[in-house]
């Protein structure tokens, strides 16, 4: 079970980075190379930033999980 838990932390960890890193920021950030800034001259965040969004708070739940899962079982010695 640490194993399995300690590997999909592993990967929500990753994904959770490049996940990051996609955000548009005030700058641009890296969503600018895939097209990200033109959608900033229509005002709002258009569809692909809000799915963006969605999954970024997803894939950071899923590493919440594993970490609070991996405290209790290293904590009780399981």
């Amino acid at each position: 079970m640490i194993l399995t838990l300690s590997i999909v932390l592993l990967i929500a960890s990753m994904l959770l980075i490049l996940l990051v890193l996609l955000h548009k920021g005030r700058g641009g950030g890296m969503s600018d190379m895939f097209g990200g800034g033109m959608s900033s001259s229509l005002g709002g965040s258009s569809v692909a930033e809000r799915n963006l969004d969605r999954i970024t708070v997803g894939i950071g739940s899923v590493w919440a999980i594993c970490v609070f899962a991996l405290g209790i079982l290293l904590k009780t010695g399981a």
